[in-house]
């Protein structure tokens, strides 16, 4: 039998493609990927992605501005290290360490942030990555959700998202902005302008519920505001959610919500997992697409 390489994030879309029982010849659909990593073709790490894709193949349409994961591994396995380069990426250390008087920035002082600083500049063990999980990670750090250590897969934003206020949620005037830039034919979701506030907030006292709040609501409107426009200049009509981030109920119920309001089309899963429990499945229904049709990835 041939062997068939199938990416990720591919996988992922074409899971829920084929869960809910779209058609091999139907047009492409803007597929909505977004999890904790998987490896891209251009040799970073991947986990926030907007495709225009079918079972044949898919474009990377956009995707969240890439930071470094300092120590690789090490940063899915403890949040300051991603609040850490995600701060250095928006605003460079020394504005951020002028918050002082915040809690999580305290302690970040208080790590090897030299040893840090010297791996992201020799690009030693620190590969970019657009990953969502990992932009959960040091939101909920600089909240103090599992700020040293996960000890278990995905607790900080677990535990990020259980702290939400529900009445900051609902209201739309509380979400944290979010910049959209465009460069080389793609978008990018950048959370640079986020940060800032999200530090004046926990200085101020906010409590941690509405901070949560505020951040799922502007990532998930980032979100809409891409997928809507890419599906508008494509000519496309249909939105697949698929990636373990999804499994987060107030960002799933956000997007979907968001993408229905603008007239599109919303395939999600129900019976498939939509984290990589789901991956098996993409992978089998691309392959076959290969097998019969030909493969064209981009």
């Amino acid at each position: 039998r041939p062997v068939v390489a199938v990416q990720h994030h591919h996988a992922h879309i074409a899971a829920c493609l084929a869960e809910n029982g779209r058609p091999a010849g139907a047009p492409p659909v803007v597929g909505i990927a977004m999890d904790g990593l998987g490896l891209g073709p251009d040799e970073t790490v991947w986990g926030g992605e907007v495709l225009v894709a079918d079972y044949r193949g898919y474009e990377r349409a956009a995707a969240l501005k890439p930071v470094p994961l300092p120590g690789g591994n090490a940063a899915s396995r403890e949040p300051w290290r991603n609040a850490y380069a995600h701060l250095c990426a928006a605003m460079g250390w020394p504005d951020a360490a002028a918050y002082a008087d915040v809690p999580a920035i305290a302690r970040l002082a208080a790590k090897p942030l030299p040893t840090l600083d010297a791996m992201m500049a020799r690009g030693l063990n620190t590969p970019l990555s657009s990953s969502c999980g990992r932009l959960f990670d040091a939101a909920a750090a600089l909240c103090l959700f599992a700020f040293d250590g996960q000890s278990y897969e995905g607790e900080a934003a677990m535990r990020f998202e259980a702290a939400i206020d529900r009445s900051a949620l609902a209201d739309p005037s509380e979400a944290y902005p979010f910049a959209i830039a465009s460069e080389d034919g793609r978008l990018w979701i950048d959370p640079t302008p986020l940060w800032r506030c999200l530090l004046d907030d926990c200085r101020a006292g906010e409590p941690v519920g509405r901070v949560a709040a505020r951040f799922h609501r502007g990532l998930s409107e980032a979100i809409v505001t891409v997928a809507s426009r890419i599906a508008r200049e494509r000519g496309l009509d249909t939105i697949a959610l698929s990636g373990g981030c999804f499994q987060n109920k107030a960002l799933f119920s956000l997007v979907h919500d968001g993408l229905v309001s603008q007239k599109l089309s919303v395939l999600s899963h129900c019976r498939v997992p939509a984290n990589d429990g789901g991956l098996s499945l993409g992978q089998a229904v691309v392959a076959l697409a290969h097998v019969e049709g030909g493969l064209s990835c981009a």
